[in-house]
């Protein structure tokens, strides 16, 4: 059974993400990267797959910079098998990205697509799901505990409500959540190991994929800083507050 797992470079997590002074975008001057968290989870639970004999081959791809490769790497370091990394210096919308996915798994027949439900860069959502209704595969989205059994799988979802049971199809698109698992921190020695396993690169031109954006950012702003907040004496006073505020 192979896994495809898509992996996202994007700024690290722990960063403070800083707003170019013309207001085009974000500034990513000088600023370190990692694989996107989301992205991280699908990997680990991709390598436990593995782990317990379910899958035979994981295999990462990335769509990004020259420097995605290093985000593959990681994944390798984490256990996937190869890599690929589809090079472009373009800020590619979903739809775009997902058709490029489309492309890939046309190439490499995978059973299983696991990646994150979202990217912390865009928090699009939308590129796995995207995938799904391009391949016309089932999807099962947010999951926080996957089986696979055979020639299905049972993905155990979150919902506003609280926990959704799927059983869905192979071949499918799943998408991680938070809860899904914790994931591994790479050994020195799958680091170095890592170094050795292929990444190929090619190009959006090399599927004949239509990346044209259809959006455009008008400005980019960072949210208002917040005012400072007061204490009140009664519950009567919070009232009072609430309906000067408008809340209430």
């Amino acid at each position: 059974m192979k896994v495809l797992v898509p992996v996202k470079r994007v700024i690290d997590y722990n960063v403070k993400v800083r707003v170019k002074p013309d207001q085009t975008g974000v500034d990513l001057a000088n600023v370190k990267m990692s694989m996107n968290p989301f992205c991280e989870i699908a990997v680990e639970e991709a390598v436990r797959l593995k782990e317990k004999g379910v899958v035979t081959e994981i295999v990462a791809v990335s769509i990004g910079p020259q420097q995605a490769q290093e985000t593959i790497r990681t994944a390798l370091a984490m256990g996937a098998d190869r890599g690929l990394l589809i090079q472009t210096d373009e800020d590619l919308e979903p739809l775009a990205v997902a058709k490029l996915l489309k492309a890939v798994v046309g190439e490499e027949s995978p059973d299983l697509v696991l990646m994150g439900k979202q990217a912390i860069d865009g928090d699009n959502n939308a590129t796995g799901q995207m995938l799904a209704a391009l391949l016309g595969w089932p999807q099962a989205t947010f999951a926080s505990k996957i089986e696979i059994a055979g020639s299905k799988a049972s993905v155990t979802r979150e919902i506003d409500g609280g926990l959704q049971t799927l059983e869905v199809a192979l071949p499918a698109v799943v998408t991680a959540d938070l809860r899904l698992n914790e994931p591994r921190y790479a050994s020195l020695p799958n680091i170095m190991k890592a170094k050795k396993k292929t990444i190929d690169i090619k190009a959006p031109s090399d599927y004949g994929v239509d990346s044209a954006p259809r959006l455009k950012v008008l400005k980019v702003t960072e949210p208002p800083k917040r005012a400072g907040g007061i204490k009140v004496e009664s519950a009567e006073q919070l009232v009072g507050k609430l309906k000067e505020a408008g809340v209430i």
